[in-house]
């Protein structure tokens, strides 16, 4: 029987496409994933891995792994595949295009939310004991009202739409940059959007051409009244100029879901009050996990079946 790796250990019934197809190898309990090293050990005999696109599927692995025929991702980007050697060397590359939208986007409305009306800081207040001490003080914690305020989206695809959709029920106006001009009148350019928008939430992919997008001269655009979030790729923003920017009270605020160097975090963000911080939680519903689970198996079984899978982000002729 085949063998197929799942780099944490998940529900059983995820696994159900793979039952008959293949003996699956699951990785640790307790939501850690299993170290690059036990993949590397275990690649000789592997003909399917699923991970949570935290493992680098590179010349290394494709080396150890000669069987292999298909890795699919947990998640939406593949940004953590070489997708051009994984092509020439016959495997394919899957994600999952639609199960985490709904959740990022519900994540997405959260973070402006505790960031605009300040409920993170709040919070700590009551832990603290200091509102004990204090007691009511009306004003102290007023924040920003969502209603009138101009939300710019960069990265328009699934995601981008679905926070734009959430956003225009808190009577929010739009406006978006996406990779294509588009004759929408919500379109902007990026420079346009960085200067008009009063928040600002990123949903494009991580590629060449989008890696330090948002750098020192972009967030200089931004009002200082305004908001950044980052909900794509921790390297679209250059965290380094987000903490000069934060610090010389130049925007008004930022939350991050992800970071440059995660799990690493800038050492000034983990003290700035207006800064909102999530460990790359965006996607993670129970709801969206168990779909997108389900699907990598799906795709898995098909390419053992000898067929195309579902959702392939690579073309084998």
């Amino acid at each position: 029987m085949q063998k197929v790796l799942i780099t944490n250990a998940v529900p059983a019934d995820v696994l159900a496409p793979l039952v008959g197809l293949a003996q699956v190898i699951q990785g640790p309990a307790g939501g850690r994933l299993m170290a690059r090293e036990d993949v590397l050990r275990l690649a000789p005999t592997l003909q399917g891995i699923i991970n949570q696109a935290e493992l680098i599927v590179d010349e290394e692995l494709l080396d150890a792994a000669p069987q292999l025929k298909i890795v699919a991702n947990v998640a939406i980007g593949v940004d953590n595949l070489d997708l051009e050697l994984m092509t020439r060397r016959g495997v394919w590359a899957t994600n999952v295009p639609d199960a985490f939208v709904a959740s990022t986007a519900d994540c997405t409305i959260a973070l402006m939310l505790s960031l605009l009306r300040r409920t993170h800081q709040a919070d700590n207040y009551v832990r603290s004991g200091q509102w004990s001490a204090d007691g009511f003080q009306p004003g102290l914690w007023d924040g920003v009202l969502l209603a009138g305020k101009t939300l710019g989206v960069v990265g328009y695809g699934r995601i981008g739409q679905a926070v734009a959709r959430r956003a225009r029920a808190f009577d929010m106006p739009v406006i978006f940059n996406s990779r294509t001009p588009s004759k929408d009148s919500g379109y902007r350019s990026l420079d346009a959007l960085m200067a008009q928008a009063d928040v600002i939430t990123l949903h494009t992919p991580l590629t060449g051409q989008t890696r330090h997008l948002i750098d020192a001269a972009r967030l200089a655009q931004m009002k200082t009244s305004a908001f950044l979030i980052n909900m794509s790729r921790g390297a679209v923003l250059h965290e380094g100029a987000l903490v000069d920017a934060l610090l010389d009270g130049r925007i008004a605020g930022a939350a991050l879901d992800v970071f440059e160097f995660e799990p690493e975090v800038h050492p000034a963000l983990l003290r700035l009050p207006n800064v909102c911080l999530t460990p790359h939680i965006g996607g993670g519903t129970r709801e969206s996990r168990s779909q997108a689970r389900r699907l990598c198996a799906e795709n898995i079984a098909a390419v053992l079946r000898g067929e195309v899978p579902k959702t392939p982000v690579n073309c084998l002729n």
